[in-house]
């Protein structure tokens, strides 16, 4: 990310996993914004401009990788990454969502703080 005044998305159905992404985030000096749902997220894609969303794989209304597909059609250059503890990154669907340009990467949990700001700067 060039502008850190460029928000980020943050997209888990765990509370206490959006606060550490956004919390980790804020004293890194992003700007984010948070949803626990997949229907909450595109309302803010719809009203708000990302260049980054951090999404979880499994959420309760939809599956992550049908939610990045959406938000893409929202805005195609959104950068998405997929974090997850349900899939592995060698995952086939993961490898053919970043093979198709889907998401531009995966991250595991639990993760390192350093691997989210690795991703935010791609």
């Amino acid at each position: 990310m060039k502008d850190k005044n460029e928000l980020v998305l943050i997209v888990d159905d765990e509370p206490d996993m959006c606060w550490a992404l956004e919390h980790m985030l804020k004293r890194n000096g992003f700007l984010s914004k948070r949803a626990l749902n997949g229907q909450e997220a595109i309302r803010l894609m719809e009203s708000n401009r990302f260049r980054v969303a951090f999404l979880d794989a499994k959420l309760p209304d939809i599956e992550g990788l049908e939610l990045a597909r959406r938000l893409r059609d929202i805005d195609p250059g959104i950068h998405i990454v997929m974090i997850s503890g349900y899939f592995y990154r060698d995952d086939n669907d993961i490898q053919g969502a970043m093979s198709e340009g889907l998401i531009k990467g995966f991250i595991g949990k639990p993760f390192d703080h350093d691997e989210i700001l690795k991703a935010i700067k791609l």
